[in-house]
């Protein structure tokens, strides 16, 4: 039930023309504030005056990415189920909704041709990499396989790239975060979501070793090919165990210790792999326990997944 002053300032805060438009929006892609901009034909200040107030009632959420903040609809606020039920009521065939909605397409469009282009620039590099170790659908069948069919209430992906992750283990998920600290990668993995209508998945930009999410908050975090990029290895796993739920599961997807010097500068990686010794100390030191070990034995490269849990 909620609190009658609550509900009174949500409802209140939705009961303008533009308002109701923003949350229709908002209600079908996670928007920035030029995209809302474009598509309602409204200068930024006002825009945002009636974003700020909405946000404020609980109606929509706000997620800061570099020099953008986007938004979208609530789903953890107490009046979150309110929002649902205000734009459920909206008739899409309102001239005006209909006109939003048709400028909406045109965003998407241009979000997946920018992300698209993108993508084209990371992907050989890509390639070339996962020739270099057992095919990537071997891997994640194996990290399917260990996380089980049961539900899992909240999953946290880190360093996400183009969400894949996010999409493989959607099916099995009430709801998902992907963390990246690239703006380009975070356009594609939005791109790919919202392409899939996986709108239950969401990604954010953060550092793998300062995440911009409240602790022993995730009951599921995977880390799939990141571990490598850091300088502070131990640091990450730290803060994978921070916003780890108690019970709950890691599983660190990375490379054993290999002599592939060149990778430092043609993939930027930053450690040439890991041993399992390592790794366990990591763990012990972030109050996580390693619980099983998977690997898969390629040339040069050995992919391992380490899965952990949380006291």
């Amino acid at each position: 039930m909620q609190n009658l002053d609550t509900l009174l300032a949500a409802l209140r805060a939705a009961g303008e023309h533009t308002r109701l438009r923003l949350l229709t929006l908002c209600a079908r892609s996670e928007l920035s504030v030029s995209e809302l901009t474009q598509i309602l034909g409204q200068s930024q200040p006002r825009v945002s005056r009636h974003l700020k107030l909405m946000v404020e009632a609980g109606l929509l959420e706000r997620f800061p990415e570099g020099a953008q903040v986007f938004y979208r609809l609530s789903d953890r606020a107490s009046v979150a189920p309110l929002a649902k039920v205000l734009v459920s009521l909206l008739d899409e065939k309102d001239a005006v909704l209909g006109r939003d909605l048709s400028r909406l397409d045109q965003v998407k469009d241009a979000r997946a041709l920018e992300a698209q282009s993108y993508f084209q620039k990371v992907a050989e590099n890509w390639s070339d990499l996962r020739k270099l170790h057992v095919p990537q659908e071997q891997i994640e069948a194996e990290l399917r396989a260990l996380v089980g069919e049961g539900k899992v209430n909240r999953l946290l992906d880190i360093g996400t790239g183009t969400g894949r992750v996010l999409e493989l283990l959607a099916d099995r998920t009430e709801s998902g975060v992907g963390v990246d600290f690239t703006s380009g990668m975070l356009a594609v993995a939005r791109n790919n979501l919202e392409q899939a209508g996986l709108t239950h998945m969401q990604v954010r930009k953060g550092d793998m070793t300062a995440l911009p999410l409240a602790s022993r908050s995730f009951d599921l975090v995977t880390m799939n090919l990141v571990l490598h990029f850091t300088d502070d290895p131990a640091m990450a796993i730290q803060e994978a165990a921070r916003v780890l739920a108690p019970k709950g599961r890691l599983f660190v997807v990375d490379f054993a210790t290999h002599l592939e010097e060149y990778m430092r500068k043609e993939f930027q990686h930053r450690r040439l792999g890991f041993t399992d010794d390592e790794v366990r100390r990591f763990m012990q030191a972030a109050g996580l326990e390693m619980v099983n070990l998977k690997q898969f034995v390629g040339e040069p490269l050995t992919v391992k997944i380490w899965e952990v849990v949380s006291a």
